[in-house]
């Protein structure tokens, strides 16, 4: 995990709602947070492969954070044992 994902999840949980990238990257950047549409292209699927978000609609890839993306940022999902590095 990266700081970045961190951001991306928090997003993503406050808003309620499903985002593409491109609204994510705005959405973040409006709220003088940093992560660019390049990270955020990056480590979209490596938190979908972990569960954390899912794609809602392939068509403009909408994403939304899950229940277990929400229960990593209440602290109680571990993924120590997940691999998500670049």
């Amino acid at each position: 995990m990266t700081g970045r994902d961190d951001i991306i999840l928090e997003f993503l949980a406050d808003s309620g709602a499903a985002h593409n990238k491109k609204g994510i990257e705005i959405n973040l950047d409006l709220e003088n947070k940093d992560a660019s549409y390049s990270t955020i292209q990056r480590r979209l699927p490596k938190l979908e492969e972990a569960g954390l978000v899912e794609q809602v609609r392939e068509e403009g890839a909408w994403y939304r954070i899950t229940e277990k993306g929400e229960k990593y940022l209440e602290g109680e999902e571990d993924l120590r044992d997940m691999d998500l590095d670049d």
